[in-house]
């Protein structure tokens, strides 16, 4: 049997909008993760880049199970002695909602060089407006 293996030239590449209003963030997060990685394809390589274009709307209203909206942290170096910081959950999401999503799903990707790739498809707003019209994405059902 032979092995192919897809060349750069050959990789499609889609433009998807999830909404993230009223979904449970980890299976959410999960299943974007795989579609920024291209596991959803049936030519799947893994060293490669060949995942799609997802932007995340809505991404304020995303549901957390149980108490984690006070009881979850985030933590941050600043790089100084010392500079340890904790946020909880119902702070960033008063901040910064979209980081919520982004940090859930950049943790589901490869931490590497093409994980970080990867990571630069995916664009997040906490509301419902977007500025990707042009590129005519699809509704990605999760």
């Amino acid at each position: 049997m032979k092995t192919l293996s897809i060349k750069q030239s050959e990789i499609e590449k889609n433009w998807w909008v999830a909404d993230a209003e009223g979904q449970v963030l980890g299976r959410f997060a999960s299943r974007i993760a795989q579609v920024l990685r291209g596991k959803h394809k049936v030519n799947f390589t893994p060293h490669m880049d060949m995942g799609d274009c997802v932007v995340v709307i809505n991404a304020e209203k995303v549901y957390l199970s149980g108490n984690k909206e006070t009881k979850k942290t985030y933590f941050r170096h600043t790089g100084y002695p010392g500079g340890g910081k904790e946020t909880t959950l119902d702070h960033l999401r008063h901040t910064y909602p979209e980081r919520i999503v982004t940090n859930a799903i950049k943790g589901m990707l490869p931490h590497n060089r093409l994980g970080r790739k990867v990571l630069s498809h995916l664009k997040v707003y906490a509301g419902t407006e977007h500025p990707h019209h042009a590129q005519q994405p699809q509704e990605l059902k999760v």
